[in-house]
């Protein structure tokens, strides 16, 4: 049988996920206005925010933003966050310009 306590904190367990998701989604909308440049430094930026929420939280917390080890899942969601910006940044030209 679980408590009330622990029911509520299985609720918000996901709840990292959702702000990173929140975030992509309002790239999408960016991207979709055909400002691609804001959108893909939001999409960079959610992912970084993903990395520090997997560093800061306790795995049982981080829900689905914990795929492997900590260092692996920070190393990655940073990588990739380092990457997305720095294409963001340095792409130019294209039809979305």
């Amino acid at each position: 049988m679980t408590t009330p306590k622990r029911d509520r904190r299985a609720r918000f367990t996901q709840l990292p996920l959702a702000l990173v998701l929140l975030v992509v989604a309002v790239a999408a909308l960016r991207i979709g206005q055909y400002h691609w440049r804001q959108g893909a430094a939001l999409i960079g930026g959610a992912l970084l925010m993903a990395g520090l929420l997997r560093a800061v939280l306790p795995t049982d917390q981080a829900g689905l933003l914990a795929i492997r080890g900590r260092p692996v899942d920070v190393l990655t969601y940073a990588a990739l966050s380092a990457s997305i910006f720095f294409f963001a940044l340095t792409i130019t030209g294209g039809p979305l310009s």
